[in-house]
């Protein structure tokens, strides 16, 4: 109920500070805020009249006075606690690194807040140098995890610089009546179960650990997902020496992030076309029906016909063109063969130029003879002009 009237003044504030930016326009010439009537009633808000405050460490005043009005002389039993007989708040201790605070660490506090009635809940948070010696090292630094753990609404008190084991006088300087944490034995150096003493004396309460959520599997989502959140950080101004990486590598994710910018534009894009997609097939079948009938309109039947023809009769006087004239001394054929002066097929011997004079008169004029016999060549007339 004090979380639900706590938002609502703030809600209110919020309010009032929007109609403010929204009514600045508004102004009156000298410059003043014109205030709505409905919120002229709305006093300023100032940090005594918050309800909500952040759990006290254990070394600040308010936690101190609470530990001094405990009577820790009464001991409570599990039986009283747990029937809410108790003859004061029942003093829980929960311990833990909380680093990269999440829901499994609220969850582990809100089930030690409810596991009796009217309980007071301490939590232990363990140092830097003690969790990198322990554990190995963390996201958070030891004030942040403080912070996260002292604004858990679970949370009445936090103790810094917690010890890795709960000892007896640990257990009396904080007053603590019971310890909670998951069942789970937690090793240590000598021993295999660092709750196993407190758990023997029945100062133990067990809580339950959500699975699927740990710090460990976030650390190794985020190690996984490396250029993605590389990506984002540098999409988000952060350099790259805020990254601890190189000037080369810089380039590259900015290049990445480009190509991943036109990718969503261009998905965007065709998804914009397909809610359109009805309206454009419609509108491009009515502009192909045009088209066809301007066509046919221009291009009818007749006329493509006597196109055909014409472009057919021009492509076969180009393949086929006229023959050459010919020579008036040229023989011709009157019944369609060349070679009509062929009786078995083969051409004529040519008849030699020079005959012998005499069959065999002489050898001498023999051997003369043979050689005009064989000579058919036309480039030797002059030669035997000049011999006859």
């Amino acid at each position: 109920m004090l979380d639900i009237q706590s938002n609502s003044v703030n809600e209110v504030k919020n309010d009032y500070t929007m109609s403010r930016k929204r009514t600045r326009s508004h102004s009156d010439i000298d410059g003043s805020v014109v205030v709505p009537l409905a919120m002229s009633h709305i006093q300023p808000i100032n940090s005594t009249m918050t309800i909500c405050k952040e759990a006290p460490s254990s070394d600040e005043t308010a936690a101190q006075i609470i530990r001094d009005q405990c009577d820790y002389s009464v001991r409570i039993t599990y039986e009283m606690a747990r029937s809410g007989k108790a003859p004061r708040s029942v003093r829980v201790y929960a311990d833990g690194i909380y680093d990269l605070f999440h829901q499994g660490h609220a969850r582990q506090l809100m089930q030690a807040k409810n596991v009796f009635p009217n309980v007071y809940l301490i939590v232990g948070v363990c140092s830097d140098k003690l969790t990198h010696s322990k554990k190995g090292r963390t996201v958070m630094n030891e004030n942040e995890r403080y912070e996260a753990v002292k604004h858990c609404r679970y949370v009445d008190e936090i103790v810094r610089d917690a010890p890795w084991e709960v000892d007896e006088s640990f257990m009396e300087k904080h007053k603590i009546d019971f310890i909670a944490h998951d069942d789970i034995p937690y090793g240590a150096d000598d021993t295999n179960d660092i709750y196993a003493k407190w758990k023997a004396k029945g100062m133990f309460v067990a809580t339950e650990r959500t699975e699927g959520v740990s710090t460990s599997d976030i650390v190794a989502r985020i190690v996984r997902d490396y250029d993605i959140y590389v990506r984002r950080n540098l999409a988000r101004g952060y350099s790259a020496k805020d990254l601890n990486i190189s000037y080369l590598s810089e380039k590259k994710i900015r290049l990445q992030n480009k190509m991943h910018e036109l990718k969503d534009k261009g998905k965007r894009v065709m998804d914009s076309i397909g809610e359109r997609k009805d309206d454009m097939i419609a509108k491009w079948e009515e502009k192909s029906r045009e088209f066809i009938e301007n066509f046919l309109l221009l291009f009818g039947k007749e006329r493509l016909s006597n196109i055909w023809h014409e472009s057919r009769e021009k492509i076969l006087s180009a393949l086929s063109p006229p023959g050459s004239p010919l020579a008036s001394g040229s023989p011709t054929s009157s019944n369609g063969s060349d070679f009509d002066c062929f009786d078995n097929g083969m051409p004529p011997r040519k008849t030699p130029r020079y005959e012998s004079r005499s069959a065999a008169t002489s050898s001498c004029s023999s051997r003369n003879d043979v050689y005009y016999q064989e000579d058919y060549s036309d480039e030797e007339d002059s030669f035997a002009s000049a011999r006859s």
